[in-house]
């Protein structure tokens, strides 16, 4: 695309975006030509893992925008990259086709170690430094896994496919999101089962803060509830447009901040939402534009996170673009 060609393309996309609701965002820069199959932030935003439809994994810079390393699994071929997770410090990644693991170290761009999944990995997370991943399956379970020596640790059990998982910063707590329509904690190191919640439909994304004191889960067509983990009950429920729960516009990327006071969201329909983790409040909102904006095409919000800086936030949407928002 020429120059002139790319600006007025961003032109009409920002004006597109001023007529939805929310703020359109600050810059966008492309990362993956027809699109992705997933998308992580590391936790301070500054890198990022994207598993493209064309092109494979790669491991790309936030602040420059750069394209750091191409990750994928077999040399000469392109993987299709469905799940990827950071360290909560940033210096491993993990990154999981249908059939294998990778765990890379992200300033080298070296891969460390090559596994076969135990089952079709639908989400994951690592532990501070790399040394295990919490893994969501395809045969009804969770496992933590050595991805430094190899083999399962613990499994936690549902009734259906876990979709989605998340560990606290230090390691010791995870939630897991079912089809079994349970979203459920765990003490990672007793393998006990803390709280079972219970939604009316599949959960399709958890969080859970990094001190651990607050737990997020949200169903297709249900409620999405913020969590006390100290006695399992819950804090309140995020308010939602009833058209959105109708049209199963869920949650698709959640994350709390360092402190635990705010939660950032990203939907099915590009919105993206700040909120007051307390008083379950939106604080603010934007919506990332469309990669064509004469096709009724939209895009889901794969990944969110705050930034170092105050009052700035990431967001990589399935449409192939990662945007900076203020």
């Amino acid at each position: 695309m020429s120059t002139i060609k790319y600006s007025l393309f961003f032109v009409l996309l920002s004006l597109l975006s001023a007529c939805d609701s929310g703020n359109g965002p600050a810059k966008s820069w492309e990362n993956a030509v027809k699109g992705s199959y997933s998308a992580t932030l590391s936790e301070d935003g500054k890198l990022s893992v994207i598993g493209s439809i064309t092109h494979g994994g790669s491991l790309w810079t936030t602040t420059k925008h750069e394209r750091k390393f191409d990750w994928n699994h077999k040399q000469g071929e392109y993987s299709n990259i469905i799940a990827s997770g950071f360290s909560p410090e940033g210096l491993f990644a993990l990154t999981a086709d249908h059939q294998t693991m990778v765990l890379w170290d992200t300033s080298t761009g070296k891969a460390l170690t090559f596994w076969t999944a135990p089952n079709e990995v639908m989400d994951l997370d690592l532990t501070p430094n790399g040394n295990y991943a919490l893994l969501g399956l395809e045969d009804y379970s969770a496992v933590l896994f050595d991805v430094k020596r190899g083999g399962i640790q613990r499994s936690f059990y549902h009734q259906d496919r876990v979709r989605s998982v998340e560990l606290s910063n230090n390691g010791e707590l995870a939630i897991t999101g079912s089809e079994d329509q349970t979203a459920k904690l765990w003490n990672i190191t007793s393998g006990e089962e803390l709280f079972s919640w219970q939604h009316t439909d599949e959960v399709v994304t958890v969080a859970i803060s990094p001190d651990g004191s607050r737990a997020f889960s949200v169903a297709k067509y249900d409620k999405a509830v913020i969590w006390d983990t100290a006695t399992g009950k819950a804090i309140g429920q995020l308010p939602l447009r009833a058209t959105a729960i109708k049209r199963g516009q869920a949650f698709t990327s959640a994350r709390f901040s360092n402190d635990g006071k705010q939660l950032l969201t990203g939907n099915s329909d590009r919105l993206v939402q700040l909120w007051d983790a307390k008083a379950l409040k939106e604080l603010k909102r934007w919506t990332v534009p469309k990669r064509d904006p004469w096709k009724p095409t939209s895009a889901a919000v794969t990944a969110v996170s705050f930034s170092g800086k105050k009052g700035q936030y990431y967001a990589v949407a399935s449409n192939g673009f990662l945007h900076l928002l203020q």
